[in-house]
């Protein structure tokens, strides 16, 4: 069993020990480059498949301000930021999915081939009793993040060491084609600075995973 595979394992098992409620909400949290996506998607798996459509996925990049606010803002060059996110709308569609109230909720999704965000990119149904977020800002402690833990039935940090992070980040840009100044600033002038913010500033969760 791959590390992926027994932290999925786990994740999904303490969810499905939980007392039912209206809807279980699981946030996993962790920075960019640490595998939380890939996990939060292994964690819906293992749930679907022992229990067919019971969880889904809502991961929080669909509420990255569009990319000609973040001109105007001036913040263009630091998407991905903590202030590049609609933290309010965030906080309230995860409040609205807890409640559980409507026969489907439409969520926005990522769309990394262009760097937006789709509206209503994603369904999800009443029968879904397991939605598992996944987002680098999660477990904030600073306002108004810090409203967010509290909505989440379950909390997972996914732990990575700095100099894989570093890695991992170098090996995506590559992989988008960039060359080595623009990879120098995602890196250094981004993405690490937000990962160690996140490292830093994250509230203690349920669940602590590393990520290898």
């Amino acid at each position: 069993m791959t590390t992926l595979s027994r932290n999925a394992s786990l994740i999904a098992e303490r969810l499905l020990s939980l007392p039912r409620a209206a809807r279980i909400m699981a946030g996993i949290a962790g920075a960019p480059g640490s595998g939380k996506s890939t996990l939060a998607e292994a964690v819906v798996e293992e749930i679907n498949r022992k229990h067919a459509g019971l969880a889904a996925l809502f991961p929080m990049d669909g509420f990255h301000f569009d990319d000609a606010v973040l001109r105007e803002m001036g913040r263009l060059a630091n998407k991905g930021a903590i202030d590049t996110f609609d933290v309010y709308g965030l906080r309230h569609m995860l409040e609205r999915l807890k409640k559980n109230e409507d026969e489907v909720v439409a969520v926005p999704v990522f769309d990394r081939s262009i760097e937006i965000a789709r509206a209503g990119g994603r369904l999800i149904g009443r029968n879904t009793g397991i939605i598992v977020c996944e987002g680098n800002y999660l477990l904030m402690r600073q306002p108004p993040w810090d409203r967010l833990k509290p909505i989440f039935d379950l909390t997972v940090m996914v732990d990575v060491d700095i100099d894989e992070l570093r890695r991992r980040l170098r090996a995506r840009w590559e992989g988008f084609g960039l060359d080595e100044a623009a990879i120098r600033h995602k890196l250094d002038g981004n993405d690490l600075p937000n990962g160690l913010a996140i490292l830093q500033g994250s509230a203690e969760p349920d669940m602590r995973v590393v990520n290898v």
